[in-house]
């Protein structure tokens, strides 16, 4: 007989995006993503941090001052779109910790991404929130929150 304690693919891929959020060197705020195509296939991952080749010691972290992150910082969704390499990713649902800004709305709607399943809106309500939901509806991208049903998934290597 068959294990029945086995997760769904929701929780799969969503994890596989938390996952790829460890990777961020982001002080405050680690958001990963995972583009996965209509056959249940990974496409691709991302999560924020710089450009390849913008060294992470010689950029700010700073959310405010004179000098911040925001100008610098690749976002997650971003990062999975271009780390996809011309793979195909119309079609495709795009699973991410965090709802996407505007622009990386743009670039979902652009790169033919079909749905969006996010695990968290904490920016909820705020212009550049706001204007993504108003784009990925126009769009006819569908909008999903993810509703775990399990609290956590633990990783053991040994």
């Amino acid at each position: 007989m068959k294990r029945s304690d086995y997760i769904n693919w929701d929780e799969y891929f969503m994890s596989v995006a938390v996952l790829a959020a460890m990777r961020s060197k982001d002080p405050n705020t680690q958001v990963g993503a995972c583009i996965v195509g209509e056959d249940k296939r990974i496409i691709s991952t991302g999560y924020n941090g710089f450009p390849r080749g913008c060294s992470d010691d010689d950029f700010p972290w700073d959310r405010e001052g004179e000098e911040t992150k925001y100008p610098f910082v690749v976002h997650a969704e971003l990062n999975a779109i271009l780390n996809a390499g011309g793979r195909n990713v119309n079609g495709a649902t795009l699973y991410v910790g965090l709802f996407p800004c505007n622009e990386c709305a743009k670039a979902i709607i652009q790169a033919g991404i079909k749905e969006v399943v996010y695990l968290s809106d904490k920016y909820n309500g705020i212009p550049s929130n706001l204007a993504s939901k108003r784009m990925l509806a126009s769009a006819k991208v569908a909008i999903r929150k993810f509703e775990p049903e399990l609290d956590s998934i633990e990783i053991r290597f040994r």
